[in-house]
């Protein structure tokens, strides 16, 4: 795991890419390089975890002396890819496969991989830039792009240093809709007009001053004619499929652990994860003072039944209170997920221990495990959504939990819904909300649409939606920068993405069955552990933000909702903001994560804008 970043400009800006490689050395402490020819440059800082030699450092040179890597990511297959391929290899890296199968096959070798990765080759001899980046977009790359100069990095933090990004440094406001609903700035764009991400599944030519990228996988395309509906089979080749994915994830050169909530998914990966390794495992979890959000006698429950070193951290206030500006530095842009936080935490403690972890990321999409799918059931229901106004309107007389749920009921656009149900099951704000409270509600189009060889159900396509979407551009760029803040690697072994394709095509009574959600990975995971120390109601991974912004951190609360600030940015209508933040100090709770919204958003425009 790494951080790379490169430039091909008519102009030097070297001295410029050695100070962006400094703002990655978080992500890769352990070695610095830089690689220049003629009018490109490439720069890369390594965490080392695949052979820990000097000879695995990048950049790196071809054995033909043509092509030149800076990748971040792990290949999980790669020993399997030597064999294949018959590769000769002078290190133990992936970084060294990936290059001779580049030579080999050109960029169809990216359909061999399985890993997670954000890789640019340069070709010495054509001059050209090749870009790929992991299906599931789980390792991040931007760009900026302008006239003659390309810039690319793992983090806009390293692109901010180059002195052109600098001066044509512009806040895409068109995102700020998006950023309400979702909590998150969707790919392919970012905060700032000049500044993308470059996109999951994806490859790319740079030549001649022109960026062509094309899609080498798309899920939707993998998405079946019939489902798997032979439940015995399905079930041994979850299993399978989890046992390989998981061993796969276990090649380590350093200490590895997984990080354990107690929750099915994590507690699979971990029960798996010591069966296969003949060591004890180090689990790690985090917990808070208040006993609502605090589920680590869970994961020590798990932890002694399979026999793992677990470790326990429970946060206090003043424990987010001195991250509370690293947070904010971590993600660059407006990123309103406050399990940042939590996951910073156990990221730091699990760095003491370990530098690599794996993680439970994917279940709830590919299983259905969330209660927003339940949703898309009933707001799909031809009679629930001829009669949601009258529905919402009478739900509002009630209290304050039928008064959240009313929202959810009172949607305009139904090729929207997908967008709705997301913002609400998140306490984000409604489109509708949205065109009251903002001044201007111009936006990027976000499309929902899904084309595939069957008809998916409701619940179906509010998870591909999911996947595409929450799970790429949110949690899974929480996982990468809170635990590269630390140089802490974390691997998902749920997206394998022959895990993905498998899950997307199992017959969904598979999924949700009897009114249990994750029915199939539950009976993969009772085939580890006892079914009794998971019969209580699914907890999420969060914080008590409520009781905060109440209290040790409403000074916050106060000081970007406040007339000034609001006025000062120009985004949001103060009346309706104070309005919202009354109904919350009046016992409307659930509008916490909209105030949080307006925090989060009003902190990077602050730091963003010249005055």
């Amino acid at each position: 795991m790494c951080g790379i970043a490169g430039y091909t400009s008519n102009i030097d800006l070297s001295m410029q890419l050695n100070l962006a490689v400094s703002k990655l050395q978080h992500r890769g402490p352990n070695n610095t390089s830089v690689f220049k020819q003629n009018n490109v440059a490439l720069g890369h800082t390594r965490l080392s975890i695949i052979d820990l030699s000097s000879q695995a450092n990048q950049p790196m040179k071809s054995s033909s002396g043509r092509y030149i890597i800076v990748y971040n990511g792990e290949i999980y297959n790669y020993k399997e890819l030597i064999i294949s391929n018959k590769l000769k290899m002078q290190t133990n890296s992936d970084t060294e496969v990936i290059l001779q199968l580049f030579e080999m096959f050109g960029n169809d070798f990216v359909n061999q991989l399985n890993g997670m990765f954000a890789i640019a080759i340069f070709d010495t001899q054509t001059e050209t830039i090749h870009f790929f980046r992991d299906r599931l977009g789980k390792k991040p790359l931007f760009y900026f792009k302008k006239q003659e100069t390309l810039i690319f990095a793992s983090e806009l933090k390293a692109l901010m240093t180059f002195e052109i990004v600098n001066k044509n440094l512009e806040i895409n406001h068109t995102t700020i809709p998006y950023f309400l609903q979702l909590g998150y700035i969707p790919e392919p764009y970012t905060f700032f007009k000049n500044i993308f991400k470059f996109p999951s599944a994806s490859f790319g030519e740079y030549k001649n001053n022109n960026l062509e990228i094309k899609k080498y996988w798309n899920i939707e395309d993998k998405i079946e004619a019939n489902t798997h509906n032979n439940y015995n089979n399905s079930l041994k080749k979850l299993n399978e499929l989890l046992n390989d994915s998981i061993s796969k994830r276990l090649i380590s050169d350093v200490p590895l652990g997984v990080f354990l909530s107690g929750g099915v998914d994590s507690s699979l990966i971990a029960a798996i994860a010591q069966k296969q390794l003949s060591a004890k495992l180090n689990t790690f979890s985090i917990g808070f003072e208040n006993k609502k959000f605090n589920e680590t006698a869970y994961a020590q429950q798990v932890a002694e039944k399979i026999g793992a070193n677990h470790t326990t951290f429970i946060v206090k206030e003043h424990d987010i209170l001195e991250n509370f500006d690293r947070f904010f530095e971590t993600f660059d842009e407006p990123f309103a997920d406050s399990s940042g936080f939590p996951t910073m935490l156990v990221s730091k403690l699990a760095k003491e221990k370990v530098s690599v972890s794996l993680t439970g990321d994917g279940g709830d999409e590919l299983f259905n495990g969330y209660g927003m799918y339940n949703w898309a059931k009933r707001l799909n229901n031809p009679i629930i959504s001829t009669f949601r106004y009258p529905i919402s309107i009478t739900l509002k007389t009630f209290g304050n939990r039928y008064k959240r749920v009313s929202n959810i009921f009172n949607y305009n656009d139904i090729d929207k819904l997908k967008t709705h149900i997301f913002s609400q099951e998140q306490y984000y704000f409604s489109e509708n909300e949205l065109n009251s409270v903002l001044k201007n509600t111009e936006s990027i189009i976000f499309d929902e649409k899904i084309n595939t060889k069957r008809k998916l159900t409701s619940q179906e396509e509010q998870a591909l939606f999911d996947v595409k979407n929450y799970l790429k551009d949110d949690l899974l760029v929480k996982n990468d920068r809170a635990s590269m803040q630390f140089a802490l690697e974390t691997r998902a072994p749920l997206l394998d993405y022959r895990i993905v394709e498998f899950a997307i095509n199992l017959n969904p009574n598979f999924k949700i069955k009897n009114g249990v959600q994750k029915y199939i990975l539950k009976d993969v995971l009772y085939q580890y552990l006892p079914k009794e120390i998971f019969d209580r109601p699914k907890w999420g991974f969060s914080i008590p933000l409520n009781n905060w912004l109440k209290n040790d951190i409403n000074y916050i609360l106060e000081k970007y909702t406040s007339q000034q600030i609001v006025e000062k940015f120009n985004i949001f209508n103060y009346s309706k903001i104070n309005e919202l933040k009354n109904k919350y100090y009046a016992g409307e709770t659930y509008l916490y994560n909209r105030l949080w919204l307006v925090i989060v958003l009003h902190k990077f425009l602050e730091k963003y804008t010249v005055t």
